[in-house]
């Protein structure tokens, strides 16, 4: 008799595991199943922890605004290196390309385009471009025959802005259009019955529509290469103005000209980037959280590779190792720039990496983040994940659009390149000694965990 009633319960247990609907149970929903613990092509993984972030030396500007305190973070990814300019160039030619084909449209360029969905209106058309075709823009910009070259003079400089000779294409055309769902203004609407969702997109576009807030002009993504000519008045860098960009001898070498504004462009093109190819693999959207600038905080917890209450990112007190090498590019003395290896910038591989494999984490260039400029909001920021942002709006004061800058660079002196040590720029203000990199957030508590 107990066999039967075994043999009952094993069954019943059977049955009630079979079918979707649990027998009524509570079984929950859930998501696609992918790996967790890919780190992207090009990233560290920083991981959660806690450390001292805030000064750690004399605080010789008097500023307040860093106190040491102790502070938790979540785990994320970061990019190893600055990104290059090789890396940045990359976005722009997408950028060019992307300009090109849409101003020709489907049916000047047909053969770029991947059949439109029944149905849909003509004004998406520009989402179905077939990148795999496009390629590196070979096709796209031939002037041999069937090729169409000779259909994109407007792209180039023309009429007295055209130099003689040459083709060259027009930067101030190669915008970025987007939008974004901004979590700012949608934590300060949340509660108000009258708004919508459109009242929490932030877009960037040359079409403005009058029934939509929130709208700001399309980002020019290329950068500014005459930086190296206006940040200094009275030095010869016109060569560094002509091929910094461009020059294969300065392909890994940090992207620098570029604004706060561009710097976070880059940063949703390249989440979108990665989305279409997650598409095409069947992956779902969210499979890797989006692109970012890192934040202040975490700017200084990954600089600090893991270690307490460090001055620089190697660990040391010191910018000089035991055998007397300097540890990164800044300027070693008064009106010595080349005693560390690079009269400018380096190779974004230079120096010895940190405990986390992050280089140039001081040196070199300095950093954009997302945090905002703001001396009185140390004592209101958390301790966990700290950060202060603003949504800076074109009418707003130039003081409300400043953005902490971090690392130090190649310009400055040792102060600077300090974990704890930070300053500022203007949003829309592109240096010669400015840089970025990006982060990803890990969807998890650990990649240990292998969740």
């Amino acid at each position: 008799m107990r066999n039967i009633y075994f043999f009952g319960f094993i069954a019943t247990i059977l049955l009630a595991s079979c079918g979707k609907g649990g027998q009524g149970e509570l079984v929950g929903v859930y998501n696609k199943k992918f790996k967790n613990n890919r780190v992207p092509l090009g990233m560290v993984y920083v991981p959660p922890g806690r450390t001292l972030i805030g000064m750690s030396d004399e605080d010789i500007n008097n500023s307040q605004s860093s106190p040491s305190r102790m502070t938790s973070f979540s785990a994320f990814f970061m990019d190893q290196t600055e990104i290059s300019n090789a890396e940045y160039r990359q976005f722009v030619n997408w950028v060019r390309d992307s300009v090109a084909i849409t101003t020709l449209g489907p049916s000047g360029a047909a053969a770029f385009y991947k059949p439109v969905p029944t149905g849909a209106p003509t004004s998406v058309s520009e989402r179905y471009i077939d990148w795999k075709k496009v390629g590196n823009g070979s096709n796209l910009w031939s002037t041999k025959s069937g090729g169409l070259g000779p259909k994109l003079t407007d792209m180039y400089y023309s009429g007295a802005d055209a130099l003689p000779g040459r083709n060259e294409i027009d930067i101030r055309k190669l915008k970025y259009a987007y939008s974004i769902n901004s979590l700012d203004l949608a934590a300060e609407g949340r509660k108000d019955p009258t708004k919508k969702r459109q009242d929490f997109i932030i877009t960037y576009t040359d079409l403005p529509d009058p029934a939509k807030p929130n709208q700001f002009p399309s980002v020019n993504v290329y950068p500014d290469t005459l930086v190296w000519k206006v940040d200094y008045s009275y030095s010869q860098n016109d060569p560094m103005v002509k091929t910094y960009f461009n020059h294969p001898s300065y392909d890994d070498y940090p992207v620098v000209g570029v604004n706060w504004e561009q710097a976070t462009a880059f940063c949703v093109w390249r989440t979108r980037f990665y989305e279409s190819v997650a598409v095409s693999r069947k992956q779902p959207l969210n499979s890797r959280p989006e692109y970012q600038l890192p934040s202040d905080a975490q700017f200084e917890y990954a600089a600090r590779g893991g270690n307490v209450k460090t001055k620089y990112p190697w660990g040391g007190p010191y910018v000089r190792n035991t055998k007397g090498c300097m540890q990164a590019n800044f300027k070693v003395g008064r009106g010595n720039y080349s005693d560390d290896g690079g009269l400018y910038t380096v190779n974004v591989k230079s120096y010895f990496p940190n405990d986390y494999g992050l280089y140039n984490m001081a040196g070199n260039v300095a950093e954009w983040t997302v945090t905002a400029y703001n001396q009185s909001a140390a004592p209101l920021l958390l301790d966990f994940n700290p950060n202060f942002t603003y949504v800076a709006k074109s009418t707003d004061s130039k003081y409300l659009k400043r953005k902490v800058v971090r690392g130090g660079s190649w310009k400055d002196i040792g102060f600077f390149l300090q974990n704890s040590v930070g300053t500022y720029e203007y949003q829309d203000q592109a240096r010669s000694y400015i840089g970025f990199r990006c982060i990803s957030a890990y969807p998890g508590s650990d990649i240990k965990n292998r969740n």
